[in-house]
């Protein structure tokens, strides 16, 4: 095998052979657009986290405001319809615990003696959170006297 030199140029080996070293690493350009696209993803990743926490948050207020509120009917429907006194308001304030908060609980007697209107409403000390409020009616309950044959009927 025999290797002609007719036609070799030695300006343009050499200008080959720099060109291929220079493509062999990364250029400064190359990483500054690699750090600025990194930049954006990890911005909206970041914007996207701070908006779940948020929701989150505001999850776990909801929860423990459906809590108390759902605490507060469970005891007023479970006493006794006479040991509700109407018309009254009362204010509970809570500063501790998970859920600080402001109870503010209004009977009124529609009909008397025979219906109580109750009203409840759970206000959040931190603003961020939304109150809440459950309207709810008691009645008397009317006894019958299925079993008494000499009673009067009224």
């Amino acid at each position: 095998m025999r290797i002609s030199l007719r036609n070799f140029d030695r300006a343009a080996a050499a200008a080959t052979t720099i060109a291929k070293e220079r493509t062999r690493g990364f250029s400064i350009v190359e990483v500054i657009v690699a750090m600025v696209l990194l930049g954006i993803a990890v911005s909206s990743l970041a914007a996207l986290t701070y908006s779940v926490s948020q929701n989150g948050m505001i999850a776990t207020a909801n929860a423990y405001r459906n809590g108390v509120l759902m605490q507060e009917i469970n005891r007023l429907e479970g006493i006794p319809y006479d040991s509700i006194a109407a018309p009254v308001t009362s204010t509970v304030s809570v500063a501790t615990g998970p859920y600080p908060h402001t109870t503010v609980i209004r009977v009124t007697e529609p009909t008397v003696n025979l219906v109580k209107a109750v009203q409840i409403v759970i206000t959040p000390t931190n603003t961020r959170f939304k109150p809440d409020t459950a309207i709810f009616i008691r009645t008397k309950a009317r006894t019958s006297k299925v079993l008494c044959t000499d009673c009067p009927q009224s």
